[in-house]
């Protein structure tokens, strides 16, 4: 099991372009007012502007600047008709199980991102999803509300938490990694590389956890739907529609049966993600996408 231990000055790396200009933003600042006592309000303007921006960041999934961020699978999964569906906040007693039934109707995979704490209360339906042919990742331990608020300790101890009891239960270590709500700081990254992890957000969502409406969701998920897309929706936490079902078992048929007229395939990330690194092997390149 990993150690909780702070890292020092290694949870800085490696910082996006952003971060490190931000640092450099920092301390230009810094230097301006203590070299020239008459720019220091200048100085807190400039550092006020940086942390508004690194706020709206930190507030923007599918955003890069904090780090990689993958929001679409690599060309070549594309140019093969792959989409990748990802369902969250579960494993759910109820819900789950109906989503494993209609995607083996459908002959579709999925990737599962898995709250741990719920992965040890149902260990033996995170071991089907893997016994099925789906993907289980990392969604944190506990999906606290607070996770963005987190320093590298922090992170450390939920997200390394969390690998451990997905392996423990699946026997499968994950190799990507979804912030709740997307929502993440600058601290992220140096972790997330520390433990082998992606972070992966999406390319649409149907926010289904807020809208108990399936038309609504279906339609924000199919529209302008491609190869290469990354769909999120929700098998925990979900609202419920009108007859008191969680919303994914109605989008879920529909959805799937538009996949199969536009001749996409829903592979697991773990699929999909790996035809980056075999075209990085073949080419030297390190990827042929730029998510």
């Amino acid at each position: 099991m990993m150690s909780p231990t702070p890292f020092g000055l290694d949870a800085l790396k490696p910082l996006s372009p952003f971060v490190r200009a931000s640092i450099a933003w920092h301390a230009l600042a810094l230097a301006a007012a203590l070299a020239w006592p008459g720019a220091l309000p200048w100085a807190v303007a400039a550092l006020v502007l940086n942390h508004l921006v690194l706020t709206a960041a930190t507030l923007t999934p599918r955003t890069a600047l904090l780090g990689g961020n993958i929001t679409r699978l690599p060309a070549s999964a594309a140019d093969a008709g792959e989409v990748a569906l990802t369902i969250d906040d579960g494993p759910d007693p109820e819900v789950t199980p109906q989503v494993l039934d209609l995607l083996d109707a459908a002959g579709q995979r999925a990737t599962f991102f898995c709250i741990a704490e719920r992965v040890a209360l149902y260990p033996e339906l995170a071991r089907q999803i893997v016994a099925r042919g789906h993907d289980v990742q990392n969604h944190t331990a506990r999906h606290s509300h607070t996770f963005s608020l987190l320093g590298p300790a922090g992170y450390a101890r939920e997200i390394g938490r969390a690998q451990d009891i997905l392996q423990q239960v699946t026997g499968v270590r994950p190799t990507c990694f979804r912030a709740p709500a997307g929502f993440r700081n600058l601290f992220l990254a140096p972790v997330l590389q520390r433990l082998d992890l992606q972070l992966v957000s999406w390319t649409r969502r149907g926010f289904d956890t807020r809208d108990a409406d399936p038309a609504r969701v279906q339609q924000r998920l199919l529209r302008g739907l491609r190869a290469g897309d990354i769909l999120l929706l929700h098998d925990g936490n979900a609202a419920r529609t009108a007859r008191g079902g969680a919303v994914l078992l109605d989008v879920l048929p529909p959805l799937l049966e538009q996949l199969r007229r536009q001749g996409l395939h829903s592979v697991t990330l773990t699929r999909g993600l790996s035809r980056r690194a075999a075209h990085a092997k073949s080419t030297g390149r390190e990827s042929d996408d730029t998510p």
